[in-house]
């Protein structure tokens, strides 16, 4: 993993991942907009696992499903850039949106934010919070929280962006 080189300063850190509830990185690309920041995007790729990690060079991964493919990966990167892209562009309401740029990275994605945001020097990292129902609450509970662990687990403020549904929907 090698650091941005932006032109401002330190970026601000969101983790998303495909099909992520919008108000996580609306909420970031609007952060960065006020604050005049860069915004690293970074998505974990769950289904690899770190095998090296050397801040100099680049992260080594090994895949737990030797059938996924680079091509896989490379498909949700564009589509997640395509996505921050226009996040971006609305967040800047018509003025020159922020520097931004797309990181993925490998392992469990808790402790993959935290190194990046110590390498990027980022001074806040934003993530969203689970969706509701039961599905993402199982999910939870095996997998933890990554919004938990990061409160808990190093020094830098977490935002943690709470999944909005409108009450008519709120089934609970």
């Amino acid at each position: 993993m090698t650091p941005e080189r932006f032109n401002t300063s330190a970026p601000l850190l969101v983790g998303i991942v495909p099909n992520q509830h919008p108000e996580v990185l609306q909420t970031a690309a609007a952060l960065a907009v006020k604050l005049s920041t860069p915004l690293v995007c970074a998505y974990v790729d769950e289904a690899s696992y770190l095998v090296e990690w050397d801040p100099a060079r680049s992260a080594h991964r090994l895949s737990l499903h030797p059938e996924k493919n680079d091509d896989d990966i490379r498909a949700v990167t564009v589509e997640l850039g395509a996505v921050i892209e226009s996040a971006m562009h609305e967040a800047a309401a018509g003025g020159a949106p922020p520097e931004w740029s797309l990181r993925t990275l490998a392992g469990d994605p808790a402790r993959a934010l935290a190194r990046l945001a110590a390498e990027s020097n980022a001074p806040m990292i934003i993530v969203g919070t689970s969706e509701r129902g039961l599905v993402h609450k199982i999910s939870e509970v095996l997998n933890g929280s990554v919004g938990a662990w990061l409160t808990h687990h190093q020094s830098k403020p977490v935002l943690l962006v709470p999944y909005r549904m409108p009450a008519h929907q709120d089934g609970l």
